[in-house]
Parts: C-alpha cells; structure tokens; sequence
C-alpha cells in the first residue's frame, strides 16, 4: 500500500500535532481494522502511530479520539494517548500514542478480567448512550440518550442496522417483520442494571498486550450502556479465556441467566457484520427469532 506522498505527509502531520519539525525515518503499515490505513512512524524523537483515510467521515477520527479520552480517564487499563486529529493534504488523520506489543504478563486475564469490571463500574452519567453519536466500524453508531435500556437497545442500536439492511436489500419481509416482533419480548428479557462505560466494540482484535505485559484497548465505540452487552461481544468470536470472565464475575457478578442473553444482545454485532460484510452474519439472528418469535 503506498503511503501518502512518501515521509512527507507523516512529518507536516507530526509538525501540527507536536508544533516542531521531526524527521521520520520510516513508517511500517500496522494491523488498523478494515478501515483505515494505520502506521507505526519512528521519528528521531520516537515512535508514534498513526492512522488516515480519505474516504471516511470527516468526524470518524474525532469520535474516536472522544472516546479513547473517557477510557483513558476512567483509569482502568492501558488505553493510547490521543496526541492529535485532524485534515492534512485531503486526508483524514489520528495520531496515537505508539504502544509497543509484548508477551502476557503472568495473570493477564485474571487482570483484565478486574479491569473490565472496573470499567464498567464507572456510572458517571444516568442515561443510556452519550452526548454524541460515534461509529462501530465505518457505520453510525447512534448515542441518543434514554434512561431505559430496552428503548435504547431498540431505537439506538437493533432498529438502525434493520433500517440499513432494508436499505441495502439485504433482508426479507418475513425477517423484518419476526425482527421487530422480538421487541416486544425484550422488556421481560434483558435485567435492569445502571448505564455503565463500555468499550462498545470489545472483540480480540481490538484488544492488544503493551509492552508492559498488560492489557491495552483500542478502537471503541463507546458509550454508556448495559455491561452485559460488552461481555456478550467478547464471546461472539472467542479469544478471551475462561480466567477473564471467571475474574470479572468475582469482581462484579453478572445476574443469573446471562449466558441465555448473549445472543440476544450479539444480535446487534451481527447485524452490524450483515451490514458491512453480508448476509452470512444473519445467521447468528435467526436462531433468536426461532427462540422467542417463531
């Protein structure tokens, strides 16, 4: 992949974000999601990383900027440093504080695990959502707030990938109409807890190990909602190991019957993954329909 106009672009970049000229030396293509071109860039002051696109939202960097902040600020784990965000030549760009990858410290998930529920023990605001909507991948993600988390579930994140999926073809009118036949039974479904801080897209690929051999968080989508629906996406394609929920329960227990709930609320990934990559992912939706609709 060609970087944009060579060392150039990085170091008027750096120039902007730090308000003196470095030298780049090199920058290598690092692992930045299906989006966004992301790049380790080592300069003679030290590594940074970087991520740009020109074909994104102008805001998407921002928003994700927003919320890599509030994790920092919780203080829970290791979360990059937001140094800046911006346009430069056309193209969209976040800088990030660049986090060396090392090997997992002795109880990495016992720790992690205690660090979650940290997280999710931040309640600093009383609805459900933000004070701004953000993304989960490249699709909107809508933060309307709500003191009801079943409304929420249903108006900020079910009914919007439905909408989409209708607009994009991609579902039948027998699917749409068993879809929004669930909603009625979610009420006497999902437990009443308080809006908690989430990660919002807490899958294996955005979880790294720092050099320090402790957790490190990447690309979220956050916003405050139920915790249940954070621990549900960590199972949806595996990689976290059973010492990480056992150490979360300990330190903060779930309500019995969660593990019935988590394809509940993964219908939500999945239909964000029908969006952005098809209709395969339509089948982990279905056998929730089949449960509770049909």
């Amino acid at each position: 992949m060609k970087q944009p106009g060579g060392h150039v672009f990085f170091e008027k970049v750096l120039f902007e974000t730090l308000g003196r000229p470095v030298a780049v030396r090199d920058a290598v293509f690092r692992s930045g999601g299906c989006i966004n071109n992301a790049l380790q860039v080592k300069t003679n002051e030290g590594d940074y990383f970087i991520k740009w696109q020109s074909g994104i939202a102008g805001d998407m960097f921002e928003k994700e900027a927003a919320g890599l902040t509030l994790l920092k600020q919780a203080k829970c784990m290791n979360i990059p440093e937001v140094l800046a965000y911006g346009l430069m030549d056309g193209k969209h760009y976040l800088v990030l504080e660049y986090i060396e990858a090392g090997k997992k410290k002795n109880n990495y998930w016992e720790d992690f695990g205690s660090a979650l529920a940290s997280l999710h023990r931040q309640h600093a605001q009383p609805q459900f959502g933000l004070n701004h909507d953000n993304y989960i991948g490249k699709l909107p993600q809508s933060n309307t707030p709500d003191t009801n988390w079943v409304s929420f579930f249903i108006n900020n994140r079910l009914e919007p990938q439905l909408r989409l999926a209708i607009e994009n073809g991609l579902v039948s009118h027998r699917f749409i109409d068993r879809y929004r036949s669930l909603y009625d039974h979610l009420a006497d479904l999902l437990p009443l807890e308080q809006p908690a801080l989430l990660h919002g897209d807490l899958w294996s690929g955005n979880v790294m190990t720092g050099g320090n051999g402790q957790v490190c968080l990447i690309d979220p989508a956050v916003y405050y909602g139920h915790r249940e629906i954070e621990l549900a996406f960590t199972r949806m394609f595996g990689g976290f190991a059973i010492e990480f929920y056992e150490s979360y329960q300990q330190a903060y227990p779930l309500e019995t019957g969660f593990d019935q709930r988590v394809p509940i609320y993964n219908i939500y990934p999945h239909m964000v993954h029908v969006n952005l990559f098809g209709t395969s992912y339509l089948s982990g939706v279905e056998p929730v329909l089949q449960k509770y609709v049909d």
